[in-house]
């Protein structure tokens, strides 16, 4: 269960840099095109420590790892970064606009003990082994941790959550990211109240929403470094790699957004193969071809649970099926009903025969994509709901790659987890 620890941070120093500067989105939403106008931002925009660029003449010894590590002891030799000589939780307001409306997300900066997921910690996705080798490599470099895993955990109590809401000081670092959305950093250093946030979340479990890559990652680093100096599962917790850096916030709070990832579909079937094949199972209702990618959305939300846009034929037809239920038996319980298990289960793998897939988050771009011939077709979904995470995860079970989008992003750079200067 949740073991959270105040950590002494390391932070960009505010009177030398601005953050809107050096702050980043996420390393796996940032595309070639705008990692370049991150590198021209700033010559200390945290992209080149957590995303570095390749470059000609790489090799085992210099390559975009090394330079992340030089990078970031360079910028604390020069005061651009420093570590924070008391151990603090760092609270975190996000002020962000979501179809038309302002909400905030509040959580912290923490420590948490790495665990096997399943004990306390628990996924709700599944991943993939390439992105994983990236971020070993860029921790081996780095020994420590640069972005964090963003963690849910679940407190009607919301006691953590009314001493972030009473924080009144002013910000030791902010930064705005592409979408507009204000990140601004609280340091909590008083004993008394880091104590009130462990107590609450003592015994919690956590459960990852963002970032299941960096915390399996983190956790076969423990594993590599206890081996290599012969660490005893009985000193656990003495060193410094048994534990991650985390974002948690609480499930009971109303800031937490999920947005959903629609699917691009290439090996359709023609027209009327596809709607005979996907009426076995679902209601087809032909909707009006004039509908936007956006209006597809709104429309799915009326329909709710189980219900799928469909674009079809060169995006010149939609239509919204849904899903007459009971065809899952052979999956377990908390998976059967979710939206992206019977869409990948059923529909995609054993109605349809489909296995190439891709994702898009715009609705407008998918109906593009399709438009222009790239993909035979599309599907648009709902979000998953964020109780639903919670389920999955706690039956040990993962959902599908991509099943769910936690908006907004944290931005990498407003607090590092260094080993060692």
């Amino acid at each position: 269960m949740a073991d959270i620890f105040p950590f002494n941070g390391i932070r960009y120093n505010c009177s030398k840099v601005c953050g809107n500067d050096v702050a980043a989105p996420p390393y796996d939403i940032i595309s070639e095109k705008y990692k370049e106008s991150l590198y021209e931002m700033s010559p200390y925009n945290i992209v080149r420590v957590d995303f570095g660029k390749e470059l000609p003449g790489d090799n085992e010894g210099e390559n975009r790892y090394s330079r992340a590590e030089n990078s970031l002891q360079q910028w604390l030799s020069e005061g651009i970064l420093t570590r924070d000589s008391e151990p603090s939780i760092y609270a975190c307001k996000i002020e962000y606009e979501l179809a038309g409306k302002k909400k905030s997300l509040a959580g912290f900066f923490c420590l948490v003990k790495i665990t096997e997921l399943g004990n306390g910690v628990y996924p709700h996705e599944a991943t993939h082994s390439k992105p994983k080798a990236d971020r070993l490599n860029l921790m081996r470099a780095c020994r420590g941790n640069i972005s964090p895993v963003y963690s849910l955990y679940n407190s009607p109590e919301k006691i953590t959550s009314g001493i972030l809401d009473s924080l009144d000081s002013e910000p030791v670092f902010s930064a705005k990211d592409h979408d507009n959305a204000v990140h601004s950093l609280y340091r909590i250093s008083a004993p008394a109240v880091i104590t009130k946030i462990q107590a609450e979340l003592a015994g919690k479990p956590l459960f990852i929403a963002d970032g299941h890559h960096r915390y399996e990652v983190a956790l076969e680093y423990k594993k590599e470094m206890d081996r290599k100096h012969n660490v005893s599962s009985s000193s656990s917790g003495s060193n410094p790699w048994d534990y991650v850096l985390m974002f948690l916030a609480n499930m009971s709070d109303e800031g937490i957004s999920v947005l959903p990832t629609h699917r691009l579909i290439k090996g359709m079937p023609d027209k009327e193969a596809a709607l005979n094949t996907i009426s076995r199972h679902f209601s087809v209702e032909r909707i009006n071809s004039a509908a936007t990618g956006s209006d597809i959305e709104q429309l799915l939300a009326k329909h709710g649970k189980n219900s799928f846009g469909l674009c079809l034929n060169k995006a010149s037809e939609f239509y919204i099926i849904k899903y007459n239920g009971g065809e899952l038996k052979d999956v377990a319980d908390a998976l059967k009903n979710l939206d992206v298990v019977v869409l990948h289960e059923l529909l995609l793998k054993r109605d349809l025969g489909i296995a190439e897939i891709a994702y898009e988050m715009d609705p407008d771009l998918v109906k593009d994509r399709v438009k222009t011939g790239e993909f035979d077709a599309a599907f648009f979904l709902n979000p998953t709901d964020v109780t639903d995470v919670e389920r999955v995860a706690l039956s040990n079970l993962r959902m599908p790659p991509k099943s769910t989008y936690f908006y907004p992003k944290l931005m990498t750079g407003m607090v590092i987890n260094k080993f060692s200067c």
